[in-house]
């Protein structure tokens, strides 16, 4: 039995303050048991958790069973508000849900980070990724504990942050702080960090409860509004209507814009290559079949900028109708007479371009251009990021280094003003523009506009005022799944310009090198076809393409609405399916009434097929000239075999086209025949760009796109 004085004596003894070595251990110990809490391995679905005080008692049991301190009686004064602040704390953090079972809502980004040293900085982990997977565990006998308890024993996750709370690139901007700083700093002051046995241990002491908890067989239940969400396909293309069958008695005539561009088939390649079949409205027809080199008959001299042909074939995927091509050659300029090139690089550098496929590509791609061009030409580089600037005032290309050094030197970063760029491209444009040379801007971006203005008929106005000084303007796209394909369209068509996609450096080489005559030498703008047809040769017709270039029928003859532009050596091809009269084939019911008559003796030029009017301005003039071209049974052609071979395989691209935007005449026409038209007018192909077509044709039937 104890003496009442000893107890008294016991009693009247001051505390000792707790050592360092003490504190140590204390801390330890609620971070054990705190940590333990929280990833506590648990089965997918809701689990029981204790009870409030069965919490508070096992943290309180945990930190007497550390044995602390020798004497009990200091053991109580230091580990008791410890552990009850810690308790207080997690209680704090996870308030209690009445009505069943809690649901699991742990996130890496509500886990405690662990205090240690400071490290050098590595890339952050993404969501719902181990943090230490593969690294050994530091600290077996936790593990063993956390292990033996299982899902009965587990703890609930703390509860998520309010809605309010903006979520960013993994856990809210509250929770990213928590990272930061430490679990222990939300607790208590920081102190010296301990070593020897009682060393706070590195993160990789909770790798293996971490790596358990993510095991498939035990999947963690993750909230919907936690999951990362998969990458979405965020280009921008116009969406647009097929063009409709018109029935000639009621309107006979059709109005559009040349078309040179050949993004769409360079955006259609990569998507198929990349096993998808492409979105309709990403495939434009007419774009697909001007992508080839064609050896139309072109102009004997350069009065006359281009020369047009016409024939009238058979419809191979239709017994019932018949295919009226236009195919248009522009006259070829010698290299020796080539206009001296006054260029302005307009380079998109913001943080968007930060792709492989983007401003590294963009750069290989200009060097090849550089490489491309005479002495005498000259070049000037304009960026654009956050603000517009001039890297490269005009510099001949004879000082090649300097050029190339200027264009390696561009890095990626900051938002992206493409406005500001363009004014200051056009500009400077203007500063060195040469009389009866070619000056061009030379856009390259991945459209992502946004600073100052940015809305496409924003960038239209200013396009259409920028191109009154005679700059031309090209736009090449970069990238993918942010891709602005509809603005630089726009900017495109209303630019005096033209627009390439380019995804590989193969592509940049067609474009810019072997293509370079066409891409920078204009010999033709504003180029408008108007086809009026003859109803009773002709019951009715559809433009196969070109919808978006669609003009009203009395823009053809107003020289101020803007239109198409070819350049040296460049191909034009336009196809009509037509019905004749008579052939049953017609889609369209004829009228209750009839046609009126008219006692004139007849038709005139009643033998005609439909008359195609072509109208061009000349790149230094403002006023329009008019070529005429007849079509008649003299332009026909017996059957489809008989077609050149460059028709016969144009015929095959526009088939193909039809067939990935699942158009209703191809419907039934299948891959196996464009196969077999496109082989057997294959022709020659120095560049590879008709079997590459072939590969194609292969991938959407393999991908059983729109059989």
């Amino acid at each position: 039995m104890v003496d009442d004085n000893e107890l008294n004596r016991l009693r009247d003894i001051a505390a000792p303050a707790p050592g360092e070595s003490a504190k140590a251990r204390a801390f330890e110990a609620a971070l054990r048991a705190y940590d333990e809490e929280i990833i506590s391995a648990v089965t997918q679905g809701s689990v029981g958790g204790l009870r409030l005080t069965e919490r508070a008692q096992k943290l309180w049991r945990e930190i007497m069973q550390k044995k602390l301190i020798a004497t009990p009686a200091l053991a109580g004064l230091v580990a008791l508000p410890i552990a009850g602040y810690a308790t207080f704390h997690l209680l704090r953090e996870q308030p209690a849900k009445f009505g069943g079972d809690e649901k699991i809502t742990e996130t890496l980004a509500d886990k405690p980070a662990t205090l240690k040293p400071a490290e050098p900085k590595q890339a952050k982990p993404e969501i719902n990724q181990p943090l230490a997977a593969t690294e050994p565990a530091k600290d077996k006998k936790a593990d063993a504990d956390v292990e033996s308890r299982g899902a009965s024993d587990a703890l609930v996750a703390p509860a998520s942050p309010p809605k309010s709370e903006s979520t960013v690139a993994g856990g809210t901007a509250q929770q990213q702080k928590a990272l930061g700083r430490g679990v222990l700093s939300e607790i208590a002051p920081p102190a010296p960090a301990p070593t020897g046995e009682f060393a706070l241990e590195g993160s990789a002491s909770r790798a293996a409860p971490e790596a358990k908890l993510m095991a498939p067989q035990q999947p963690a239940m993750v909230p919907a509004d936690q999951i990362a969400p998969q990458e979405e396909n965020r280009n921008r293309v116009q969406d647009f209507k097929t063009n409709p069958v018109h029935a000639a008695l009621e309107d006979p005539v059709s109005t559009f814009s040349i078309d040179v561009d050949t993004a769409s088939y360079s955006f259609v390649r990569r998507s198929l290559k990349e096993g998808a079949v492409p979105q309709a409205d990403t495939v434009r027809v007419e774009e697909m079949i001007n992508y080839f080199p064609y050896d139309w008959k072109g102009p004997d001299s350069a009065s006359t900028p281009f020369n047009s042909t016409v024939s009238v074939m058979p419809t191979p995927w239709n017994g019932h109708t018949k295919l009226m091509h236009v195919a248009i050659k522009g006259f070829d300029i010698k290299p020796t007479e080539q206009p001296k090139a006054n260029l302005v690089f307009l380079i998109d550098v913001s943080g968007s371009m930060d792709e492989p496929d983007k401003l590294p590509l963009l750069k290989s791609a200009f060097r090849l251009l550089v490489s491309k061009l005479r002495a005498d030409d000259t070049i000037s580089i304009v960026t654009y990021a956050g603000e517009a600037g001039t890297v490269l005032m005009p510099t001949r290309a004879a000082e090649k280094d300097k050029i190339l050094n200027a264009i390696d030197n561009l890095t990626p970063g900051g938002s992206t003003a493409g406005e500001a760029g363009i004014k200051e491209a056009y500009k400077l444009a203007q500063q060195s523009f040469v009389k009866d040379g070619v000056n061009r801007v030379m856009l390259a971006t991945d459209g992502d506009f946004n600073v100052g203005q940015s809305d496409d008929d924003d960038l239209k106005r200013l396009i259409e005022q920028e191109r009154k000084s005679g700059v031309f303007l090209s736009v090449f796209g970069f990238g993918h799944d942010n891709l602005n394909d509809q603005m630089m369209q726009t900017i495109a068509q209303n630019g005096n310009g033209t627009a390439a996609y380019i995804d590989t450096l193969a592509e940049a080489e067609k474009v810019l090198v072997e293509d370079a005559s066409s891409t920078l030498f204009p010999i033709a703008k504003d180029v408008k076809i108007q086809v009026e047809f003859n109803p009773n040769k002709v019951s009715e017709y559809r433009l196969i393409g070109y919808e978006t270039r669609a003009l009203n029928r009395e823009d053809f003859n107003n020289d101020r609405v803007d239109a198409g532009d070819i350049g040296s050596g460049h191909s034009v091809t336009a196809i009509y399916e037509i019905t004749p009269k008579g052939s049953g084939g017609e889609q369209i019911d004829p009228l209750r009434y009839g046609q009126a008559t008219v006692n004139n003796g007849g038709v005139a030029n009643a033998d005609e097929y439909a008359f195609v009017k072509i109208r061009y301005k000349l790149p230094s003039e403002d006023v329009s000239k008019l070529i005429t071209t007849p079509v008649t049974s003299a332009n026909e052609v017996a059957s489809f075999d008989q077609a050149s071979t460059d028709q016969r395989f144009s015929v095959a691209v526009a088939a193909f086209g039809q067939k990935l935007r699942d158009e209703d005449a191809t419907a039934k026409f299948g891959y196996d025949k464009i196969m077999e038209i496109a082989t057997a007018a294959r022709g020659a192909d120095p560049f590879g760009y008709r079997s590459e077509f072939l590969s194609l044709v292969r991938l959407a039937s393999a991908l059983g796109g729109n059989r």
